[in-house]
């Protein structure tokens, strides 16, 4: 496995009040009289993440496992909703025993509901409860502008498609070096492969466009990934690794826990 770079934990959502963004927008105060007792705000709709839904027949052994794994990985994925972390662990238990996906003990997730000025996307060695990497990635034109909210699997579409993939080859591009994905979600994602969904690097995908625009900029339904660290992480997803792109509606046949918890039970994340 590549050497891993040093995460960065920074949260830039926090640095996307430039005036006009949506971010902005929402959160303009109204010019009233301050009142004596002031209570917390509600995060604006635009930026409130949808709820996640428990997942069936789950033993109570892979769930603490896995609230175990997300308290040791510390504060790199302190921003990683539990929820999540549980679809992708429970995708990856079922998955790797059938053969589709090759690398053990290690995936990717990237929470897609998330505003895209957070850095959403985590790759996790599971055997050691590390973060590899943790970065900001871009989601399709067509699923929405501060959060993605809308996916298709249609080649027209523009859109992020949700669900499994598995990472197949490299190759050098019209974005440069990237890596192939294979959708394994049928009528989720499995066009990805067809329409050039991969993994490369792209300009509005880095903090310096977050700091001048308030927000990523968009591609045509590749997860891209910033310039200074596409490399890294397409190296670390090498063939046959797992990657969840996570979102409202996610619906995949890979997240059955009853399966999921007898793989743990027999070999753990091995």
């Amino acid at each position: 496995m590549a050497h891993a770079s040093p995460v960065r934990v920074t949260n830039l959502t926090d640095s996307t009040g430039a005036p006009g963004t949506e971010a902005a927008v929402a959160a303009a105060p109204v010019a009233t009289a301050a009142p004596t007792h002031r209570t917390a705000s509600p995060l604006p709709d635009s930026l409130r993440p949808t709820p996640v839904p428990a997942l069936n027949a789950m033993p109570d052994t892979l769930r603490r496992a896995i609230r175990a794994l997300h308290a040791a990985l510390g504060p790199a994925a302190a921003e990683l909703r539990p929820a999540v972390l549980e679809q992708a662990c429970v995708g990856y238990l079922t998955l790797h025993p059938t053969g589709r996906i090759e690398r053990a003990g290690l995936l990717a997730v990237a929470d897609m509901d998330l505003p895209n000025t957070t850095e959403r996307l985590w790759v996790i060695d599971l055997k050691q409860a590390r973060v590899l990497h943790r970065s900001l990635v871009a989601h399709g034109k067509g699923s929405g502008h501060l959060r993605a909210h809308r996916f298709s699997n249609l080649e027209s579409s523009a859109c992020t498609s949700l669900g499994f993939y598995r990472t197949a080859g490299t190759y050098d591009g019209i974005h440069g070096y990237s890596r192939r994905i294979e959708g394994l979600d049928k009528g989720q994602n499995t066009n990805a492969f067809d329409r050039y969904v991969v993994l490369h690097a792209a300009d509005y995908a880095s903090p310096k466009y977050v700091r001048q625009h308030g927000h990523l900029g968009y591609s045509r339904g590749c997860p891209a990934l910033p310039p200074e660290q596409f490399k890294d992480i397409i190296a670390t997803l090498r063939v046959g690794s797992m990657l969840l792109l996570s979102g409202p509606g996610l619906r995949s046949r890979w997240l059955d826990g009853a399966a999921a918890g007898r793989r743990f039970l027999q070999r753990g994340w091995r």
